[in-house]
């Protein structure tokens, strides 16, 4: 079995399932690289669209909204049929992209600079994460896995336990707020975040090593990408603690 990953997308099975390849159609670390930059920049496209718009002094709300549905509509597909990957994460990206660029020009109009910020912390712990897993400071061991999974898990459920409650005016204390141990909380949620990307590069050298299809580098693409999403959210709700506290 190859390495298991705490983020979603990425899980034993869809290794599984693809089976055994060789020579060109096999799944290489280069060409995951490779899709992930198309990844990041069609994301990117995305959000330029939505964080214009709202600049522009435009509803960008519709295209946020419509980006999300489409981005967990193709995400779910992706996820449970990994061969799609290469015809739909670019167009997820898109629309995860027009969610993402919408929010942060909201964060933006807040916190002047937060974004830039944001981006560059997790673009800064993305290659620190990457550079301590590949000279083995961080082993993505079977012990460490389980850790983050457990944490992993235990954040999604108190997220849609608060989405939930949210409904019926409950919030859950000290997820939210400003304070230090609200602060604190988030700085717990961001470390998690970042520990996935360990083990996304784990699945997905495992992956390359054992002779995955070729398709499979856009799902590799695909689950890291979504961890950077993740990670750079956190850091947005991090900062954004922090700066109304002054």
């Amino acid at each position: 079995m190859i390495g298991r990953s705490g983020n979603p997308t990425l899980n034993d099975k869809a290794f599984e399932r693809s089976g055994h390849y060789s020579g060109q159609n096999q799944m290489t670390i280069d060409g995951t690289v490779n899709k992930t930059i198309i990844t990041l920049v069609m994301l990117l496209g995305g959000a330029f669209g939505t964080w214009s718009m709202y600049f522009s002094g435009r509803d960008a709300v519709p295209l946020m909204v419509g980006g999300a549905i489409v981005a967990v509509f193709l995400a779910l597909i992706i996820s449970f049929v990994p061969t799609t990957a290469p015809y739909l994460v670019p167009i997820y990206a898109i629309g995860e992209g027009m969610l993402l660029g919408g929010l942060s020009a909201r964060y933006e109009t807040l916190y002047n600079g937060i974004t830039l910020q944001a981006a560059l912390l997790t673009m800064g712990v993305f290659i620190a994460l990457l550079v301590a897993y590949k000279t083995r400071l961080i082993k993505a061991t079977e012990n460490f896995k389980l850790g983050v999974i457990a944490a992993t898990g235990g954040i999604f459920l108190v997220y849609l336990l608060s989405f939930i409650l949210g409904f019926f005016g409950i919030t859950i204390p000290y997820l939210h707020d400003n304070s230090l141990i609200g602060i604190g909380i988030s700085i717990v949620i961001v470390i998690v975040a970042a520990l996935n990307l360990v083990l996304d590069f784990d699945f997905i050298e495992q992956g390359a090593e054992q002779g995955a299809p070729k398709y499979m580098e856009w799902y590799g693409a695909f689950g890291l990408v979504v961890t950077l999403v993740w990670l750079y959210v956190e850091m947005l709700r991090l900062l954004a603690k922090v700066f109304s506290r002054d």
